[in-house]
């Protein structure tokens, strides 16, 4: 079984912008529709509108504190949100 990495993104110590929803949103579903295909810096070199480091890894942070992605420990990056579930997990009865 394959173990989590602890993700860094340095959105500390580089220069950053806030992203615009609509980035957000392209960086997630280009994560989700390949999924575990590319480590972090091949996937902004994929993306379909180019952006800057600081940007790329601020929407990573988002994704990541949110329970979207993950980092395998190889490096790739994977889509975890499952909104399916979710709800039911959020519908199930509390004991």
């Amino acid at each position: 079984m394959e173990t989590q990495k602890e993700m860094k993104f340095n959105t500390q110590e580089i220069i950053t912008r806030s992203p615009r929803l609509d980035t957000i949103v392209m960086v997630e579903n280009f994560i989700k529709e390949h999924s575990g295909e590319f480590k972090k810096t091949e996937l902004l070199n994929k993306l379909p509108k180019k952006m800057m480091w600081g940007t790329f890894n601020v929407i990573l942070q988002h994704l990541y504190d949110n329970n979207r992605i993950l980092i395998d420990d190889k490096g790739y990056i994977i889509y975890t949100w499952n909104p399916v579930l979710a709800k039911r997990l959020l519908s199930a009865k509390r004991y």
